[in-house]
């Protein structure tokens, strides 16, 4: 068996862009995977391109190999870009060589240690009551672990963090008080605060209000997040960005972080991935999968993170009170997991328990996002 072509989708699905990629070979086995890295599909295709120019011909079964002469095959080693790719080329390969031996693709990776995956939930509506009312909702409907909403990601020009870290930290001790103890509570910055806003932010509530951050400053610079770590107890989750094991390694090793949210269409594909949560486990960091994505984002990380052991919580972002509306539309994804509850259930189907309608996708039309790129009132510019 030999691949015979490599193709790359961008197509808007639902409220959103996905860039799709499916591996082809010459019996007649395909896979699917998908790339991470929204906002720059273009780039990525590009390397994908690249990438199909040397594979094609290749085995498709030899993924630890393949992962390797795409990482080091030009003399500037890794990016976010390349890395996308690779994942969604790596993903796709496992998807092929699962569907080639008959088994799902969590018995490549050293078969399953549960059967269903846990998720979190995000609220969608902004700190207040309503924000309490659907975490309440999220409780009753099965959620043991919930994201809340933060002031001020609502608005899409200016952003100004000290007006609305006190906002948040209020309705977070608001909503500690009505969920009791039980249900693990976390909130989102999307690295848009500084070191001293961070800490701000956090001693601003009692101690246990929060069970983790997530992004709260850039990860560019550990030390940032070792300073931080010194000024608050609030449990760090980390690492959505990243994109190889090395990014992780320092976070790791030093012991700056509790949950690494992991991307398996950024990092590297699940070659990558689970080097990742190996490392993760040596020093009992838990993982908690960023996926945000689509259909065979969230599919691959199943798969993950039915094979680890170190793992905590999987992102959905299809609950009752946040949806990407339609971004797993059963008409292009007619095989594809869903929620049962509040939890996935394992795969039980070869490969990753994945389909699309290629003639859909292709009849998809690619829309060109921009993030918002945000100003502070004085004119600078900030973070999304």
């Amino acid at each position: 068996m030999k691949i015979s072509a490599i193709r790359a989708y961008a197509a808007r699905v639902g409220i959103r862009n996905q860039l799709l990629v499916k591996v082809e070979t010459d019996a007649g086995v395909y896979g699917w995977g998908e790339s991470g890295l929204s906002g720059r599909e273009l780039a990525v295709i590009g390397a994908v391109e690249h990438y199909a120019g040397f594979l094609t011909g290749r085995d498709p079964l030899a993924i630890s190999a393949l992962w390797q002469e795409m990482y080091r095959s030009q003399y500037f080693e890794g990016g976010r870009v390349l890395t996308a790719a690779i994942s969604a080329i790596d993903i796709a390969l496992h998807d092929i060589k699962g569907k080639a031996l008959g088994v799902p693709v969590y018995e490549l990776l050293g078969g399953r240690n549960r059967d269903v995956i846990p998720t979190f939930a995000t609220t969608s509506a902004p700190p207040g009551p309503e924000m309490i009312a659907q975490a309440q909702s999220l409780v009753d409907a099965g959620w043991r672990a919930m994201r809340l909403s933060v002031s001020g990601h609502e608005e899409k020009a200016v952003y100004e963090p000290r007006e609305h870290i006190a906002e948040t930290a209020r309705w977070c001790v608001e909503t500690r008080k009505a969920l009791g103890e039980k249900i693990v509570l976390g909130v989102d910055f999307h690295h848009r605060l500084s070191v001293a806003e961070a800490a701000s932010f956090c001693q601003k509530m009692p101690s246990g209000t929060l069970d983790f951050i997530e992004e709260p400053i850039r990860d560019e610079t550990p030390e940032a997040y070792e300073s931080l770590r010194r000024m608050t107890d609030v449990p760090f989750a980390i690492g959505e960005e990243f994109a190889s094991k090395w990014q992780f390694l320092p976070y790791i090793e030093r012991d700056i972080h509790q949950f690494n949210r992991l991307d398996v269409c950024n990092v590297g594909g699940l070659t990558e991935s689970m080097k990742v949560a190996g490392w993760s486990e040596a020093h009992y960091v838990d993982m908690m999968p960023h996926n945000p994505l689509g259909p065979v984002c969230t599919a691959a990380t199943l798969h993950f993170a039915a094979a680890v052991a170190n793992f905590a919580w999987l992102e959905t972002r299809s609950s009752p009170v946040e949806t990407h509306l339609g971004f797993d539309d059963a008409t292009l994804f007619p095989l594809c997991p869903q929620l049962d509850g509040a939890v996935y259930k394992v795969p039980e189907v070869p490969g990753l328990g994945i389909e699309v309608d290629e003639t859909l996708l292709k009849e998809a039309r690619f829309t060109p996002w921009e993030a918002p790129h945000l100003k502070r009132r004085d004119g600078s510019v900030t973070n999304w």
